[in-house]
């Protein structure tokens, strides 16, 4: 799990859609705070994790506190966005092979949740084709 963290500071730090790719089990699901359904399979984990990473841009984006048990992971982060200071964690859960099987992000206040939907839709929306396919080709 170490090394796995390790890595996944990495993707953060530099948006790293190979490493990040390597890191994932093809039915990695992703739970996220804005959306009703969780989000499977590589492919859609990977869009969703890299433009959150992309979001925390210039957001002072810092984990704070980590907490490891055997194949599990939970990072707690804070940020700032628009003056408004969120409150997250991520909980990763990963399988003996070392592969993400399931990455889930939870957030507070609710003022964090509604702009951080409001910041995630804006990103999605202005990702390139060109980035989407490179991710799923890489």
């Amino acid at each position: 799990m170490e090394e796995l963290l390790s890595n996944w500071h990495e993707v953060v730090k530099k948006q790293d859609a190979r490493l990040l790719k390597s890191m994932l089990d093809k039915d990695a699901v992703f739970h996220s705070p804005i959306l009703f359904k969780p989000q499977k399979g590589r492919k859609l984990v990977m869009t969703y994790l890299l433009a959150a990473a992309k979001m925390f841009e210039d957001t002072n984006f810092r984990y704070v506190k980590e907490v490891i048990h055997e194949q599990e992971a939970v990072l707690e982060f804070n940020a700032e966005i628009d003056g408004i200071h969120i409150d997250g964690v991520d909980i990763i859960t990963a399988n003996e092979d070392g592969f993400i099987t399931e990455f889930k992000v939870m957030l507070r206040p609710l003022k964090a949740i509604e702009k951080v939907g409001e910041k995630m839709k804006a990103n999605l929306d202005d990702m390139s084709l060109w980035d989407k396919l490179k991710w799923k080709l890489s």
